[in-house]
């Protein structure tokens, strides 16, 4: 039956989260229509649970800083597999730098989720010796490194083949970030392992509540999926759902290539901005984002009285109902040294060819923009 942590406080069966209906992005959701007629003797499911029991399917919720650092020191204590799920489009705002640490001496499978996003002239071995360089550098050696996409079943079947040959007859920690794409694929697992019926949540942590549910191996081990880490730095996250909508590719990027002269400025929507400021003249930038993002060109001198006057208007996403609380967009000037990629973390990027540029991005507070060696 469900328990109590206190005489308000109910608990979820299946995954020991508490009970809430305030939130349906956190962990331990349930309708306040069902909620508000529970008592203690019942077997209560929350709503992440219920759909793994009935549908065979997983949701993500969220998981908070501190709730991130105590799992991952369990999974330290522990003799475990640990699979870190990246999102391949998003490199610089899904990847975990710290997992290594908490890892212990467990070995970690990096995987580079939403392949199918990627020009396909992009070649998989390249590919996955950029994230081998790129996880190094952050003092991450994973074992191995795969690419995959779980809209593909072939893909997730070659992954989860990967999986237990370097598990060894351990527990699997599947980590990443929200919106990464980690419920898709771990629903493809199940979907290609198990059948609807021998799917049961009976897994419960005394004093945590951080949603995590153990799906059952062939030996008696559990795969355990672990909720998505908030990664604040990533613009997804001040966008409403029509917003995030627009801006998170759904299939293959087409590139856009604009010839910029000095002092020529391209505004991504209304959410970010990429300023030429010193190069050796007109110069060819590629544009790697959603498909339905707008992209404006305009004057350097002219760019905030555009950005004043047409936010919400020309320039969108944000809308006009996102306004008021959507942030102001911070600056960061970057001497381009290499040919390189300026990310816009939860965005895209844009690829910068010739050394000895000068440029800026610009994207809402708190979120972050970085340059790095160039993927394509």
């Amino acid at each position: 039956m469900s328990q109590l942590k206190d005489e308000s406080e109910l608990i979820c069966i299946g995954c020991g989260a508490t009970l809430q209906s305030s939130d349906d992005t956190k962990a331990g959701f349930l309708p306040f229509s069902v909620l508000k007629n529970a008592d203690e003797s019942e077997d209560l499911y929350c709503k992440r649970c219920f759909r793994l029991r009935h549908y065979n399917e997983v949701q993500d919720v969220e998981l908070t800083d501190d709730d991130f650092l105590n799992m991952l020191h369990e999974i330290s204590n522990k003799q475990a597999l640990v699979v870190n799920i990246v999102d391949i489009f998003d490199f610089n705002g899904s990847f975990i730098s710290s997992i290594q640490r908490f890892a212990g001496k467990n070995p970690v499978i990096l995987v580079g989720n939403k392949i199918d996003l990627l020009p396909k002239s992009l070649k998989e071995g390249k590919m996955r010796q950029w994230l081998t360089e790129r996880a190094h550098e952050a003092g991450v050696h994973p074992k191995e490194v795969f690419l995959t996409s779980a809209m593909r079943s072939d893909s997730v079947e070659a992954l989860m083949n990967l999986i237990e040959k370097e598990r060894k007859g351990q527990d699997v920690y599947v980590v990443g970030t929200t919106n990464v794409g980690k419920s898709t694929l771990i629903n493809q697992i199940i979907k290609l392992a198990t059948n609807a019926e021998d799917i049961i949540t009976t897994s419960y942590f005394p004093g945590t509540t951080l949603g995590k549910i153990e799906i059952p191996l062939d030996d008696e081990r559990v795969l355990v999926d672990t909720p998505g880490i908030i990664q604040s730095s990533q613009i997804a996250h001040y966008l409403t759902p029509k917003e995030l909508k627009q801006v998170t590719p759904r299939k293959e990027i087409k590139p856009k290539v604009y010839q910029l002269n000095v002092e020529q400025t391209l505004f991504l929507g209304g959410l970010a901005r990429f300023d030429y400021i010193r190069g050796n003249g007109k110069q060819s930038f590629v544009c790697y984002l959603s498909n339905e993002l707008n992209i404006h060109r305009t004057k350097l001198e002219k760019a905030d009285e555009l950005y004043a006057k047409q936010r919400g208007e020309l320039l969108t996403p944000p809308y006009k109902d996102n306004l008021e609380t959507f942030p102001e967009l911070k600056r960061f000037e970057f001497n381009v040294k290499e040919p390189s990629d300026l990310v816009f973390s939860g965005l895209g990027w844009i690829s910068i060819e010739d050394a000895g540029t000068t440029v800026a991005g610009w994207a809402p507070r708190g979120a972050d923009i970085s340059l790095r060696k160039s993927l394509i």
